[in-house]
């Protein structure tokens, strides 16, 4: 999310845009109710007027760009799509994801009775899915039931088609067809395992090796850039489930966390006397 706030940032100098570490401000995390990270805040002489919790680099652009606006309709747009363009870009957004909610509010801020439940029953039934506030674009919010022919929220679609509103998914929960239906969401343990093994060597961090967000982070990224070797990173500031899950995972309780073929090494102090004793090297290449 940071290229895209780089080219918000860019693309809108009017705007001023602000990144503080959650962690650090504790009092504004207080204040606003932050509980996982990104979370975006909307503020218009100096009262917030709005809110995305989550990375969604499309909502986030079309929230910049409305409020830049002052409510108006982005540059360029030239107001409402034609009728095509609008079915295609709606037709983008229910394949967006395996499972589309489309709804009032987020996940984490349910802004109608019935959304919150329909979020509520997926969460129970552990079905991961991606979501759509209709209320941060009038255009979807209008066109979507004329072209789902459904005409409430909120509506969930699978593999792009509509399953239906709250009532039918209660009916397939009562059922017990909506855990056929629906993808499951990945269990924390499985993602772990899978991201710690996504290359040989993963370096879990705080920013990403074009930006470390804090002061262990840029050290051992200094460390690694000298070794030669090839490896990823993982901003654990963008998932908060893998930045609290990782950690009693590898029973380690800090971060920067290494890892080569899928064993933890260590953070910034092991990674440090293994450079100072020579050792780094062959371990980073899984010679030890």
């Amino acid at each position: 999310m940071n290229e895209v706030m780089a080219a918000l940032a860019q693309e809108h100098a009017q705007v001023s845009f602000v990144t503080l570490e959650a962690e650090a401000v504790p009092e504004v995390s207080e204040k606003y109710g932050i509980s996982s990270v990104p979370t975006f805040l909307f503020f218009k002489n100096s009262q917030k007027v709005d809110r995305l919790d989550g990375a969604h680099a499309p909502e986030l652009t079309q929230k910049v760009q409305r409020h830049a606006a002052g409510g108006a309709p982005s540059p360029g747009t030239g107001g409402s799509s034609s009728e095509a363009e609008l079915h295609a870009r709606l037709r983008r957004l229910i394949n967006a994801a395996p499972c589309m909610l489309f709804m009032k509010g987020s996940p984490k801020e349910p802004r109608c009775g019935f959304s919150k439940q329909m979020v509520e029953i997926l969460g129970k039934h552990g079905i991961a899915f991606s979501s759509f506030d209709v209320f941060s674009d009038e255009e979807v919010r209008q066109g979507l039931k004329a072209f789902s022919k459904w005409p409430t929220y909120p509506q969930l679609y699978v593999a792009g088609e509509l399953i239906g509103g709250l009532d039918i998914i209660k009916e397939l929960e009562a059922s017990g067809e909506l855990d056929t239906i629906c993808p499951k969401a990945q269990k924390l343990e499985d993602r772990l395992k899978s991201l710690i093994n996504k290359a040989p060597v993963m370096l879990f961090m705080k920013g990403s090796k074009q930006m470390a967000k804090c002061g262990f982070s840029k050290q051992i990224l200094e460390i690694m850039n000298n070794t030669g070797v090839d490896y990823e990173t993982f901003d654990i500031l963008e998932d908060e489930e893998v930045r609290q899950g990782l950690k009693s995972f590898s029973n380690w309780p800090t971060y920067p966390q290494l890892y080569v073929k899928g064993e933890l090494v260590g953070g910034l102090d092991i990674v440090r006397e293994l450079k100072e004793s020579g050792e780094l090297l062959p371990v980073l290449k899984g010679e030890n």
